[in-house]
């Protein structure tokens, strides 16, 4: 979704922030980076894009009262997008910002990297885009280098791995009316509590309702619905279970469109079962806040990435995996009276 072959880092501004509760402090930067030579500016877009290149969600700026002029970041971005003078003062703000919202004990202190790239693309649209970074996890590093006659061995304490970025956004110069195009990248650190900080706190995000992620969604609240609600409802075996998530994605895969009677219909069947789907789903959307609609476009994207986590797979104690990809009627459970356990018979026509 995001490639940077023909993008170009313009300008770059790097300051420190600390934890504040651990009364750690902030030091700024007077000017942007001064950079000489073409190999750390490669370097630097290596590390910066390209843990973009696998991000498929796209994101909106957002503010919980509704006025989108009170989210900091979309303030400040749109100050260096209007004016590029006011980069660095926008750079040194974010820096402040992020500080304000750094007060969970097991945040990291680390460098703050402000960037500004041309011609980042985003949905086949070239753009602009302002990238802010932080580094939080350093390594050691050994160096080995020709020494007379011979090799010497050093080492750098402190130092940055450029193929693991610790977290990282970037917001594209279109739809500022709506809170940008933002994608974002979060390895979390420090338990979960420290990780929402980032997305929730310091960016406030808001998943942007489109194709990728009403599919995305829906098949994640019907995954749900199967592995937790059915049982309250409904007295199914696991293998029935695993056929109708695997009913769910022939579904997602062999349509370009989601219509909700007529994947109720065709996978699950049920009356019933598809009167507390709608429920379920109805409740989910409440629930978070994102409607997802009773018909969109299928996104074959987001339908890949579900499929990842689909699972087809029947674990019998820790002898017997059996995988079901098809018709679960060739599949029987029973109960054996005299070994008192249970048993599946499996029907195939050839061996493989």
């Amino acid at each position: 979704m995001v490639t940077f072959f023909e993008a170009s880092l313009d300008t770059i501004s790097v300051h420190h922030v600390g934890n504040q509760s651990q009364g750690e402090m902030y030091a700024l930067s007077d000017a942007p980076l001064e950079l000489k030579d073409d190999i750390i500016p490669n370097l630097l877009m290596q590390y910066f894009l390209k843990p973009f290149e696998k991000a498929n969600e796209v994101y909106h700026l957002m503010h919980s009262s509704g006025d989108l002029g009170l989210n900091e970041l979309h303030h400040f971005a749109t100050m260096a997008f209007e004016d590029k003078e006011k980069f660095q003062e926008a750079s040194e703000q974010i820096a402040k910002h992020l500080y304000k919202v750094s007060t969970h004990p097991n945040i990291k202190g680390g460098e703050l990297y402000v960037v500004y790239f041309n011609q980042v693309q985003i949905e086949g649209n070239a753009l602009d885009c302002i990238g802010i970074f932080k580094s939080e996890n350093k390594e050691t590093y050994l160096k080995v280098y020709p020494d007379k006659g011979g090799f010497a061995v050093d080492y750098e304490q402190d130092a940055i791995n450029i193929n693991k970025l610790d977290k990282g956004v970037l917001i594209f110069n279109i739809e500022k009316e709506n809170g940008y195009k933002v994608v974002v990248v979060d390895k979390t650190t420090g338990g979960q509590d420290a990780a929402v900080y980032w997305k929730d706190e310091f960016l406030q995000l808001q998943i942007r309702n489109d194709s990728f992620n009403r599919t995305s969604n829906t098949l994640g609240i019907y995954k749900n619905f199967v592995t937790q609600k059915l049982d309250d409802e409904f007295d199914m075996s696991k293998a029935d279970k695993i056929d109708l998530l695997n009913r769910s994605m022939k579904y997602f895969k062999e349509k370009e469109t989601f219509d909700l009677d007529e994947f109720s219909e065709e996978v699950i069947s049920n009356p019933e079962a598809i009167t507390s789907f709608k429920n379920f789903k109805n409740q989910c959307e409440e629930e978070f806040g994102t409607p997802i609609g009773d018909s969109f476009e299928i996104s074959g994207n987001a339908v890949k990435k579900q499929a990842r986590v689909y699972k087809s797979v029947l674990k019998l104690d820790k002898n017997f995996h059996i995988y079901i990809h098809g018709d679960n009627k060739l599949i029987e459970k029973g109960f054996d009276d005299d070994k008192a356990m249970n048993y599946y018979k499996v029907y195939f026509k050839e061996e493989a």
